[in-house]
């Protein structure tokens, strides 16, 4: 049934668009509401502060950005959280709904990744061999020599 599960996993895509592309709307708002800016304003401001460009430097392609890499994930979850306490106070449930399967989603990408690419990868590859295992990432794998001793 290679059709239907392909037409739940795109169903499954569209959902997750749209519902965090709504929860972006509502982080514009709630940004133009307390920055007493109007939306295009606020979306600007947001853009100019998560945008990364493109950058070589010593023959490297790097990408750089007004918010170091490390700190991107925390002021997302952090401008959401903010979002979803407003709604929170104000009482409307169905922005609350949106924000917080988009802050989980957030959190959750990076793990969830992980996890379909190895599933993905072992389909092609042999059974026994795991290139996520090797003795230098694997606590579980000892790796030791043995030296017979002459007397």
């Amino acid at each position: 049934m290679p059709k239907l599960a392909g037409a739940v996993l795109l169903l499954a895509l569209v959902a997750l668009a749209s519902s965090t592309t709504y929860a972006g709307y509502l982080v514009v708002s709630v940004v133009s509401h307390y920055l007493d800016v109007n939306r295009f304003v606020a979306g600007l401001l947001l853009g100019v502060l998560f945008a990364r460009l493109p950058w070589i430097r010593q023959g490297k392609l790097r990408a750089v950005g007004l918010l170091p890499g490390k700190a991107r994930l925390p002021v997302m979850a952090a401008l959401l959280a903010c979002c979803l306490l407003h709604f929170l106070y104000r009482g409307e449930w169905v922005p609350v709904l949106f924000l917080g399967f988009a802050a989980g989603f957030l959190l959750c990408y990076r793990r969830l990744r992980r996890v379909l690419v190895a599933r993905t990868m072992s389909s092609f590859l042999k059974p026994g061999i795991d290139p996520a295992r090797t003795p230098d990432q694997d606590k579980t794998i000892i790796d030791v020599e043995f030296r017979e001793k002459k007397d």
